[in-house]
């Protein structure tokens, strides 16, 4: 047997320094790594100092015999392997050994055919072992992604630039409507690139007050600004090494993107209220539910930095051009809401199904989860069926909803009643109108507050507004 590529550390304890002398030589010669100790007291103190595989040790030494020895090693490196070896070995021995976890028991006169096979036997299953911790962590780190669930066509070819685009490194934009996954999408980018193991941070632009973006990004300095008592890295800082994901770009306000671009540009910032530049590695993953370029033609969106994130561009489809994907992802989410909840849910009945693929989901992905945790939820009988789901997908919600406009309205009412018609469809739903209408909450907010203020209806936003991350 071949003994492993990376040297296998061995521990050989006897108090025979003749014996000692002579298994050391043939496991060296096999290319082990080779220490030694003529007592247990001596071998404890190797084993704590050093990085020990495996320890050959006598089963008869004055003071701490190879029983004691292997007692104690099981408590301080419990997966440390255990050789004992003896020219008074008994089956009785040999089982208390094995029951105290040794993993073998030689019997002297030693041959070299009886040494190597041992301890080549207990190197290949380390090996073994080390193999898969490292395919276990592999595949963990795969299956962060696989909630980007899709057999569609367009689901296989966006996973395939995934995977080709994943370990390059490329800035990246993500467009797709809200709720449709793209933060998984830049997740699945960042755990396939050889930054997977540095940072992944994110940050929604669209759900930080414009006064405050500046220094979430690039952080302050201590007396910046009122409150300002300390240093505060932002969030170019906290993600060196690693992927920043750009969450809803499209709201960045106009007076911050040339910053933006020269960071991206010169990989180089400063703080506010700082005087010296902050250098950073970062792999820029921004997200939008706007189209940039027509963003870029009113003038509400920089060319130079559209070009330079625009690099790699990645679309998300929504789940209503993909519905043969509505099945795969709604069993995903009864199991997951199965385990989060300790339910017990089998399925979906086919007349549920039926309802759930011919619904339109405007708020995509994210909604569909939403509406399998309810089900699940409030489902008593094993599987969930139509008295499950909620009226917009059981009322026919989906691409029925009209709103006839007579020619000739000014365009500021038109938009008025889209968006008035609109939160009457979603039941005052305000996030779900948004989606519905490819734009952000906070426009929402924005305009109701106006039509307010006009005398036309509406209301502020609510106290600490935020909009939700895109995670789906």
């Amino acid at each position: 047997m071949t003994p492993p590529l990376q040297p296998f550390s061995v521990l050989v304890v006897d108090d025979d320094r003749a014996g000692l002398e002579s298994v050391r030589l043939v496991l060296e010669r096999e290319g082990y790594r080779v220490l030694s100790a003529e007592s247990g007291r001596e071998a404890l103190d190797v084993i704590r100092a050093e990085n020990v595989q495996l320890v050959l040790t006598d089963m008869m030494m004055p003071g701490m015999d190879g029983i004691d020895l292997l007692k104690a090693i099981k408590q301080v490196v419990p997966g440390c392997d255990v050789i004992l070896m003896t020219a008074y070995g008994t089956i009785e021995k040999a089982v208390e050994a094995i029951q105290l976890g040794a993993s073998d028991f030689l019997t002297k006169p030693l041959k070299r055919f009886m040494i190597l096979r041992a301890v080549n036997k207990v190197a290949e299953r380390q090996s073994l072992l080390v193999e898969n911790q490292q395919l276990r962590k592999r595949l963990e780190e795969l299956s962060r992604d696989r909630e980007i669930i899709g057999n569609s066509g367009q689901m296989r070819q966006l996973l395939d630039l995934v995977r080709q685009v994943g370990p390059t490194s490329g800035r990246v934009l993500i467009q797709g409507e809200s709720g449709t996954g793209k933060e998984l999408v830049a997740r699945a980018l960042h755990l396939r690139s050889e930054r997977r193991d540095k940072p992944f941070v994110a940050i929604n632009l669209a759900a930080i007050p414009e006064s405050l973006v500046e220094a979430e990004l690039f952080g302050h300095e201590k007396g910046a600004f009122t409150g300002a008592d300390r240093r505060k890295p932002g969030r170019f800082e906290q993600a060196d090494g690693g992927t920043l994901f750009l969450d809803e770009v499209g709201e960045m306000p106009l007076h911050l993107q040339p910053k933006i671009l020269r960071a991206i540009q010169e990989r180089e910032f400063y703080r506010v209220g700082g005087t010296d530049p902050v250098r950073v590695d970062v792999r820029i993953v921004a997200c939008t539910n706007r189209r940039l370029d027509d963003e870029v033609k009113a003038g509400r969106f920089r060319e130079d930095l559209f070009y330079r994130l625009n690099v790699i561009s990645l679309t998300i489809p929504p789940l209503r051009d993909r519905r043969e994907d509505v099945p795969l992802l709604a069993q995903h989410f009864v199991d997951k809401f199965n385990r989060v909840n300790n339910k017990t849910v089998k399925g979906i009945t086919r007349d549920a199904m039926g309802l759930l693929g011919d619904y339109a989901w405007p708020g995509n992905v994210r909604e569909l989860e939403n509406v399998i945790e309810r089900a699940v939820i409030l489902c008593t009988s094993g599987m969930i069926d139509r008295g499950d789901l909620p009226d917009t997908c059981t009322g026919g919600g989906g691409t029925d909803a009209w709103i006839r406009i007579r020619m000739g309205t000014p365009l500021d009412q038109v938009e008025r009643l889209v968006i008035e018609e609109t939160l009457k469809w979603t039941k005052g739903d305000k996030k779900l109108a948004a989606g519905v209408l490819n734009t952000s909450l906070r426009t929402i907010y924005r305009r109701l507050t106006e039509y307010d203020q006009a005398g036309l209806g509406g209301e502020e936003p609510p106290e600490g507004f935020d909009d939700p991350p895109d995670g789906h």
